[in-house]
């Protein structure tokens, strides 16, 4: 069982599940998948695919709390604000990396915001880890109330480059409301570089600060492995990546196929993940690959020409009847579908009459809470 001490001293109970052991808190899930997901008679249901217990999360997002003398990145339990600098999810170098941003803030002054009183400045430090056999890279943001220390962080955030090896990327993001929103519309970006590099199954990924990313890199690299591994069999010459994000699941089942001839267009509604996924099949210098920055839902019913296989990975609330509905409709021969809500998974798959579940795999990106990611390879009915 992984220890903690902020939730033996009911400091943080964010890990709702940590008194249960890894074994069995993979038990209980897949055990709900099972549950699930019988009424839809998948023809295998393999093993969980188990996630390292400690030092797994690759992204930090701490508020800034307490005073300008003595900031805490945490959070506001009741009327206690607790510091998680060394919270057992990150490895020892992102902890050392949150005490040096600490440090900072305080040396320049930054204001933390105070909810209560609606004063100050500074609200969030979000950092991302990456980590390869070389070496660990790292991307951090600011979150502000407004412009006012713009200028200071601008002009000393490379005392924080010194500090930090492989600070690649820094930025800082105004957000202006008194509401519970991480971040608003405005990015500054500080360094001249905007990427940060994330090698998952020797393909180079890359984020930008204000596009989504799998939070646990060792299950997302063989989340994205297994899909490849999925449909490389197949007779594929056609894919849609729906909700691509930055371009892993595509990415990878195009760069681990047979032939270099599959033609791929990844849909996703934020601008940033589409040119980090550009930057991608660039890179690998791959020549049908189409990144777009549009709704899935509105393309795929749009398009005229219907793929091979659909992938689909989309938000907690699930791909929607409308996206499912016409799926369902125009039968694509495969939908490899990964979900992080078996909820809206179900509801979704139950437009799907046409097709057979051929797998289902859980991957415990999620370790110490009920959270889970699934995924599910459809095959259309003959």
């Amino acid at each position: 069982m992984m220890q903690c001490s902020y939730y033996q001293q009911n400091k943080c109970s964010s890990c709702q599940w940590i008194e249960y052991s890894y074994p069995t808190q993979l038990e209980i899930k897949q055990n709900e998948i099972l549950n699930q997901l019988i009424p839809f008679k998948p023809l295998e249901v393999k093993s969980p695919f188990a996630s390292r217990e400690t030092a797994f999360r690759n992204k930090a997002k701490m508020a800034v709390l307490g005073t300008v003398e003595k900031p805490v990145l945490g959070i506001q339990n009741g009327d206690e604000i607790v510091d998680l600098c060394d919270c057992p999810l990150y490895s020892h170098s992102m902890q050392s990396i949150l005490k040096i941003v600490r440090s900072y803030i305080r040396k320049q002054g930054l204001v933390p915001y105070n909810i209560n009183k609606r004063k100050g400045e500074l609200k969030f430090i979000i950092i991302n880890e990456s980590v390869s056999a070389e070496e660990h890279k790292y991307m951090l943001r600011f979150v502000v109330k407004s412009d006012k220390f713009v200028h200071k962080i601008r002009d000393t955030y490379k005392q924080l480059q010194d500090r930090i090896q492989n600070l690649l990327v820094v930025s800082i993001n105004i957000q202006p409301k008194h509401a519970a929103i991480l971040e608003g519309d405005q990015e500054i970006v500080l360094t001249h570089n905007a990427f940060l590099p994330m090698i998952l199954n020797h393909i180079p990924l890359y984020i930008k600060s204000r596009s989504f990313f799998q939070t646990n890199t060792y299950i997302a690299e063989n989340l994205y492995k297994t899909a490849s591994e999925w449909v490389t069999t197949l007779p594929i010459n056609s894919i849609w990546d729906l909700f691509c994000g930055v371009g892993g699941f595509g990415l990878s089942c195009v760069n681990n196929a047979t032939s270099n001839v599959i033609k791929l267009t990844g849909i996703e509604i934020n601008s940033d993940a589409i040119e980090c996924a550009t930057k991608t099949a660039e890179t690998l210098n791959f020549k049908q690959l189409t990144f777009k920055s549009l709704d899935a839902t509105q393309y795929a019913i749009a398009a005229q020409d219907i793929p091979d296989l659909v992938l689909l990975n989309p938000p907690r609330r699930g791909a929607g009847k409308d996206l499912m509905q016409y799926l369902e409709n125009v039968k694509p021969n495969y939908v490899l579908y990964s979900s992080c809500n078996l909820t809206s998974l179900t509801e979704d798959l139950t437009f799907l009459s046409n097709y057979q579940i051929l797998k289902v795999q859980l991957f415990d990106m999620f370790p110490h809470t009920s959270h889970m990611e699934i995924l599910v390879l459809l095959a259309k009915k003959n």
